[in-house]
């Protein structure tokens, strides 16, 4: 099995997406355990002290102005975690879970923290015996950190709450640990907060994010591709020299994909044969223009994501002069806005998409082909209600564009008195990614069953490829009415596992 080994510097996108989706096994690095130790040997300096420190021997937030005697700073730690284990609604996904527990050991590792070697090293057994926390969707408001969602795992650490097991049984802390030879840990001085204060859930849920609109950007640039073959549409419009002279490298990209997509076809260029027109309707002739943007959005939040994954956020933090300061740094603004303009490109990808299978399916504009791709108009329905299906998914997404860090909630007595939200712009984002992945599927089963009703006329061999591996995988063909949510759920799986992009580039090569 791959082992990540976490340092002092951070970690990449692709470890986190092997710890979360992939199981990975995780390792402290021999630096990472010396400077745990050395940070935490000034946090107990500063302990054994009389004055009050922030974080070490006071209480938190709004109660920062109480000094807590040394018996009574083992209790506080407990508390903090207990008290702030306050999360509410459904489970969140395990792989969410499980990013979250990396991050948050990443942070840890850096020696900025103050915990102790022990307590990482629990961190990595939690995650390499495949105990994953029960953490709920409500509770962070992505400022002081993902407070609830950390709080749920550190209680967890503590042997206390519930969690899930490697058999996916949810069951008491104590027994999963007692099983696995772990011992739960009793926090000192600093080890709750520590453990409660970072951006760590909604960092995980960005970096899998553009992990899935990576896949979903070529496969968009596929269908796009696809449609305008079924409309027998000018393939001209994504000539480099056009695309060179606004040289946005997303746009460049998409319109790249979508030549080679149609490298060899018999249907393009169709535009001027029984039913003129000048020019292809936006949805087909900007598809590059929209989804490279959607690209060049993404090229600024992977920055933003790396940025945050060679940080170590908390607060107060450790400085290697032996200082330990309050700072803000674990406020999400950065993350949270990326997460929102990530959504908001999602949304528009997904509305060209859907228009553009409303122009195959309407007889007025789909240059020839049957109203609805019904094998019999009137007694068939064809594709009607698939349509119906993807406007749907499309409004629930311009919804889920209304950006979560715009609104900003106090809390804590007016201490925290303005918040990122990022954590909720990173719910919706998982939601928005899904149905985008729903909408292409239904675009693409749109797309190949128009070509298919192109007779007499050769796709492209990629074209070919790709309704060849659909019809494999139970999407059918043309035909009459059948049960049609088994066929969209096949070409959902299709899309979602990146057999669609697999079979384009099994014939083009990789696309950008």
């Amino acid at each position: 099995m791959h082992t990540v080994v976490v340092g002092t510097s951070g970690v990449t996108a692709s470890d986190v997406l092997a710890v979360a989706r992939d199981g990975a096994r995780v390792e402290l690095a021999g630096e990472a355990v010396a400077a745990l130790a050395a940070a935490r040997e000034i946090v107990d300096a500063l302990a054994a002290k009389p004055e009050p420190v922030y974080g070490v021997s006071t209480g938190f937030g709004a109660l920062a102005t109480r000094h807590i005697s040394q018996e009574l700073r083992t209790q506080l730690q407990r508390n903090i975690v207990r008290s702030h284990a306050a999360g509410m609604g459904p489970r969140v996904e395990r792989e969410v879970v499980r990013a979250l527990m990396f991050l948050r050991l990443k942070t840890v590792c850096s020696g900025h923290t103050g915990v102790r070697p022990e307590v990482a090293q629990t961190m990595a057994d939690l995650l390499n015996a495949g105990i994953t926390p029960v953490v709920h969707e409500y509770g962070s408001l992505g400022c002081s950190g993902d407070l609830a969602p950390l709080s749920h795992c550190a209680l967890t650490l503590m042997g206390e709450g519930e969690a899930e097991g490697p058999d996916r049984t949810v069951r008491p802390a104590a027994e999963l640990l007692a099983e696995h030879g772990i011992e739960p840990v009793e926090l000192r001085e600093k080890e709750g907060l520590a453990l409660l204060n970072g951006t760590d859930g909604m960092l995980g849920m960005l970096v899998m994010a553009l992990a899935d609109l990576d896949t979903l950007y070529k496969s968009a640039d596929i269908t796009a591709a696809l449609s305008l073959e079924a409309l027998l549409g000018t393939e001209k419009v994504l000539a480099p020299e056009l695309h060179a002279i606004r040289p946005h490298p997303g746009q460049g990209a998409a319109a790249a994909n979508m030549l080679a997509v149609l490298k060899g076809s018999g249907l393009t260029g169709h535009h001027q044969d029984d039913a003129p027109r000048v020019q292809d309707a936006y949805s087909v002739r900007c598809a590059p223009q929209v989804a490279g943007a959607g690209r060049d959005t993404m090229a600024h939040a992977r920055l933003v994501a790396d940025r945050e994954l060679a940080s170590a956020v908390d607060n107060p933090v450790v400085l290697p002069d032996g200082r330990v300061e309050s700072n803000g740094n674990f406020h999400g603004a950065p993350v949270a806005y990326v997460l929102d303009f990530l959504a908001i490109a999602a949304a528009d990808l997904a509305s060209i998409a859907e228009r553009r299978t409303d122009r195959l399916l309407d007889k007025n504009r789909s240059h020839g082909l049957p109203p609805f791709l019904a094998d019999d108009a009137g007694v068939d329905s064809g594709l009607m209600i698939a349509q119906y299906t993807q406007a749907a998914l499309v409004s629930e997404m311009k919804r889920l564009a209304v950006p979560a860090s715009a609104d900003s909630i106090p809390s804590s007595a007016m201490q925290e008195d303005h918040v990122s939200m990022g954590w909720s712009a990173a719910r919706k984002l998982r939601t928005a990614v899904d149905n985008l992945t729903r909408v292409i599927a239904v675009e693409l089963y749109a797309a190949t069953r128009a070509i298919e009703l192109r007779e007499g006329l050769s796709p492209a061999p990629a074209s070919q490829a790709v309704i060849e591996a659909v019809r494999a995988a139970g999407v059918q063909g043309p035909g009459p009415d059948r049960f049609l949510a088994p066929d969209l759920a096949a070409a959902d799986a299709f899309v979602r596992e990146g057999r669609l992009v697999a079979a384009v580039e099994a014939v083009t090569g990789p696309l950008q």
